[in-house]
């Protein structure tokens, strides 16, 4: 089993390490968030006093960050975690940040004789506790070869997408898709409820006909028709609305380095935003439905 330190125990990292733990590796980990700590140490990790004495000995290094700042600052500079990481040693960043970002860290990373992979994660807070998710991978072949037994006890499906960068980019295609899909679901619920309708009934019609998705059959935005979606709790939980924000913002930069047009893009990056202004950006990304309804 291998030597593994995990940075960045989150509503997303600290079940994904938690995975490894119980997967028999051997686990040291580090968070500014002592709760999150203790939650790790509990599924059998070992507590670091900080990123740089996680990375002691270690044979991989995983990152789950949330945002490019933020990886940037672990890795990068005089200081960064790039100076403390063992020669030799694979580094799987599993945040989700700017292509750019991802082929900076990873270049850097190179120098120092150190392997990188950027492997972003789709599936969200309940495939992270099943250890369903799917990773988006850009890298070598070989690293991702490397990688593939620690994903494999996180994840379900791998996909690699191209070189360093290349898993950022499809990530974020992704979450574009997922962010219009999600706002166009809450607004086709909340006609139908205004109208009349139950919205129970109106999901399962929808989850096995044309409108089907990950919206109304995992994460449906309306309250009560899932248990278990964050809908049903207060929107707690999940992924939160300005984590998606960033990701549109994020697709939106892609867009202009390359002159691509996403009018839907831009128009569901405008909803959320919205939806953070209201004080909803703490909440599960689902919580856009709220204009939807508020309008009603």
């Amino acid at each position: 089993m291998s030597r593994i330190a995990f940075i960045g125990l989150g509503n997303m990292g600290g079940p994904m390490a938690a995975n490894l733990a119980k997967a028999g590796h051997q686990l040291h980990v580090f968070d500014l968030t002592p709760a999150s700590v203790a939650a790790a140490v509990a599924a059998g990790a070992t507590a670091a006093a900080s990123a740089a004495d996680a990375v002691i000995n270690a044979d991989i290094v995983v990152s789950m960050l949330p945002a490019s700042r933020h990886v940037e600052a672990l890795y990068l500079g005089d200081t960064g975690l790039l100076a403390s990481i063992p020669a030799g040693a694979l580094v799987i960043d599993c945040s989700t940040i700017a292509p750019a970002s991802a082929r900076k860290v990873a270049d850097a990373a190179a120098v120092r004789g150190l392997t990188m992979i950027d492997a972003p994660v789709s599936g969200g807070t309940a495939g992270a506790a099943a250890a369903t998710l799917t990773f988006i991978v850009g890298g070598s072949s070989q690293a991702l070869e490397r990688a593939r037994p620690i994903l494999t006890a996180m994840g379900r499906n791998i996909f690699h997408m191209g070189a360093n960068g290349a898993g950022q980019v499809a990530k974020l295609c992704n979450n574009m898709a997922l962010g219009v899909i999600m706002a166009a679901t809450g607004e086709a619920l909340a006609l139908g409820v205004a109208h009349g309708l139950d919205a129970t009934a109106l999901s399962q019609m929808m989850a096995v006909s044309t409108s089907r998705s990950w919206a109304t059959e995992v994460c449906n935005p309306w309250p009560g028709v899932l248990e278990n979606a964050p809908s049903s709790r207060d929107y707690q939980g999940g992924f939160g609305n300005d984590l998606m924000l960033k990701d549109l913002g994020l697709a939106a930069e892609a867009a202009v380095t390359t002159g691509a047009t996403i009018p839907l893009g831009e128009l569901a990056r405008n909803l959320y935003a919205m939806n953070s202004r209201l004080g909803n950006g703490g909440l599960d990304f689902s919580s856009v439905i709220k204009l939807m309804k508020a309008s009603q």
